[in-house]
């Protein structure tokens, strides 16, 4: 019998008549119900985190640093736990979700480690006559509630990405999971609660987006976090008043294959990045860019290696490739793909869907000004293109609205820099997909795909603000 799981508001679990039902993208079993909040939960838990803000503002960093540690210690215990509950109610393989439980467990260590760093700088006031024995004191300090809205497709990590940054810097948060994927969530705030942290600092609510609306529209929220659709997104931006937002949206990525790049390699790293979490992913590689050079080669390998993907039931622990989220996304992708062909690009591999299992695929022959170049696939979906100039593809890799991040397999350091310089986005990963993400690196990107940045230490960067103390000392 499918379990029901209450909400986490104000410390306290919570249930409610009105339930979400929360179902396997592989057979459509019944996973779970899930108690749905209202508009009068949301405006609850922001009270009850407004109240708590007066304790965690004080909260020493040892005792933000003991919080992360505890949690951390939590997820790794439960491991497989959590894994499980990921690819019961995403559809993602367990290997791929063993493996976001192990990222969440770092995200909350470094959490720890970052609490203790804040801190701020003197600097000199005296730069004019008249200014002398001046010196300013800079700090930060937690701004208060935060709003975080997070996504289907890494249901754990990406509220990592929220909470631990919120509770290192002192600050309390309200967050919303999304309605699709919430269990991950919830079991987090299982662990939250053992914790000794200030009860109403976090608070966990499932709800639809129009229950949700609080988030937005209440003062008291001092910043948005949002992962999600760039749609999405920038509506958000443009109807949260004088809310400070981070947006961290779509992309296209762009990966670039020069003549000396090691293919063998590049095949390897170009296959999980496409295809891993069923391409449901914002920087999921999308457009492979090859040299003309060992274009031919480069295809035969990259084919081959597809092939060998395993793709199915994502409880199966040999399953490379789980299920896409839903029926409408599926149907979606075979429309691009259709088009594309229809336009004259090629099926190398792929292109086939049962169910909700789509089979990884790949494209050659595309115009850059089709749909499957232009717009976000989320999909295990790439496409191969072929280039002869470095200069020519770092403008195809621009050749996008977004700009989150892009690869580059070359050893030429002239290349490498140009790129670096060149590329519109927020992040060039060189001899590596631009699906590579380090959890404290700065993250995020240009365009249509975001605003600041994410990463523990750039998000409490985001979550606090500067002050100055400016004192005469004469």
């Amino acid at each position: 019998m499918a379990k029901n799981y209450k909400m986490y508001l104000g410390g306290k679990w919570v249930d409610r008549k009105s339930k979400i039902r929360v179902e396997s993208p592989y057979d459509d079993s019944l996973v779970a119900t899930v108690a749905a909040a209202s508009k009068e939960d949301y405006t609850k838990a922001i009270s009850q985190a407004e109240k708590a803000f007066n304790i965690t503002r004080e909260l020493p960093s040892y005792k933000r640093e003991q919080t992360c540690l505890q949690i951390a210690a939590g997820l790794e215990k439960n491991l497989d736990k959590f894994a499980r509950a990921m690819s019961m109610e995403l559809g993602k393989s367990l290997k791929d979700s063993r493996g976001e439980v192990g990222r969440a467990v770092g995200v909350f260590r470094v959490a720890a480690e970052e609490s203790k760093r804040i801190g701020g700088e003197i600097i000199d006031l005296d730069w004019n006559p008249g200014a002398e024995e001046r010196m300013g004191l800079i700090r930060r300090f937690p701004m208060g509630v935060i709003a975080g809205i997070s996504p289907f497709n890494f249901p754990l990590n990406l509220v990592a990405h929220k909470i631990g940054p919120a509770i290192a810097s002192g600050n309390t948060i309200v967050l919303k999971p999304a309605t699709k994927t919430p269990l991950s969530a919830l079991l987090l705030a299982e662990l939250i609660d053992k914790t000794d942290h200030p009860k109403g600092a976090v608070s966990i609510l499932p709800g639809s987006s129009k229950d949700s609306s609080p988030l937005l529209e209440d003062e008291r929220v001092k910043l948005i976090t949002f992962t999600g659709s760039s749609e999405v997104g920038w509506w958000i931006k443009s109807h949260s008043g004088k809310k400070q937002v981070v947006l961290e949206l779509g992309g296209n990525a762009g990966v670039a294959v020069a003549d000396d790049g090691d293919l063998e390699y590049a095949t390897d790293r170009l296959l999980y990045g496409a295809f891993a979490s069923a391409g449901q992913s914002c920087i999921s590689v999308q457009r492979i860019f090859v040299h003309e050079d060992v274009y031919d080669k480069f295809l035969t390998m990259f084919k081959r290696k597809v092939k060998t993907l395993k793709v199915g039931d994502p409880l199966d622990p040999e399953t490379d490739i789980g299920t896409m989220v839903d029926e409408k996304s599926v149907q979606a992708t075979m429309e691009t793909i259709k088009d594309a062909v229809a336009g004259g690009a090629k099926i190398l591999t792929g292109g086939k869907a049962k169910g909700r299992i789509f089979q990884p695929t790949v494209l050659t022959d595309v115009q850059t000004s089709m749909d499957v170049c232009t717009k976000e696939a989320f999909a295990p979906l790439a496409v191969v293109s072929k280039y002869k100039d470095f200069a020519e593809v770092v403008n195809e890799i621009n050749n996008s609205e977004y700009g989150l991040q892009a690869g580059i397999f070359t050893n030429r350091m002239k290349d490498i820099f140009y790129a670096f310089k060149n590329i519109e986005c927020g992040g060039v990963v060189v001899n590596d997909i631009p699906t590579y993400r380090a959890d404290h690196q700065p993250y995020g990107g240009m365009k249509n795909s975001g605003l600041g940045r994410e990463g523990i230490r750039y998000s409490i960067e985001d979550m606090t603000e500067i002050k100055i103390l400016s004192m005469n000392l004469k």
